[in-house]
């Protein structure tokens, strides 16, 4: 009983849709009906600059950091993980807007820090190279998705399924973004610290 509570808590946290309230708070608008009309710190960033998605990127983090902390204290490290999945699959639908949510990648970041801040390090490094040197958010994604399971793996089976469980469900979500990168399409960052 204590693993479905940690699990649909893990959810509820995960659902809750930060982007949106932040920009509301700081009086942005409906973040669903401007910029790419995503919740997620990237479609905060066109609307209210870089403070606001940092503090929309910390939040998302932040609760699938609480999901990941919640399941390693109840059943270790794996299920921690798994939490941290579950809580990702609550940002990308939660049950508050219709299950029209973000992307996941903030709180994919959440969930390294809580398991291995080193690979936190690693991969946010790897994020900033190639989002700063391509000016493309999405690809420095994409690489983080695909490294993600790996290092997953070799830190055991059960986290490794857990983090190829999370790449998979971001690629999904990412989708859209990853053809219009191969089409030369895709927007580009804008690094504004206020809007």
């Amino acid at each position: 009983m204590i693993y479905i509570f940690s699990l649909i808590l893990s959810y509820l946290l995960g659902s809750v849709p930060f982007g949106l309230l932040v920009a509301k708070l700081f009086n942005k608008g409906d973040l669903r009906k401007v910029g790419s009309g995503n919740i997620g710190a990237t479609n905060v960033m066109r609307v209210g600059g870089l403070r606001l998605a940092g503090l929309t990127w910390i939040l998302d983090m932040t609760k699938a950091i609480i999901a990941v902390l919640l399941g390693r204290y109840v059943a270790g490290d794996a299920f921690g993980a798994w939490c941290g999945f579950v809580a990702i699959v609550g940002h990308c639908f939660p049950v508050w807007l219709k299950f029209h949510g973000g992307k996941g990648i903030s709180a994919l970041f959440g969930i390294l820090l809580a398991v291995n801040p080193v690979l936190f390090i690693v991969l946010g490094i790897e994020w900033l190279i190639v989002a700063l040197g391509t000016g493309f958010s999405s690809a420095g994604a994409t690489v983080v998705f695909c490294l993600m399971p790996v290092f997953g793996f070799v830190m055991g089976t059960g986290i490794g399924y857990a983090f190829l469980a999370i790449a998979i469900l971001c690629f999904i979500r990412h989708r859209e973004n990853i053809l219009r990168l191969v089409k030369g399409q895709e927007s580009k960052i804008e690094w504004k610290w206020k809007k």
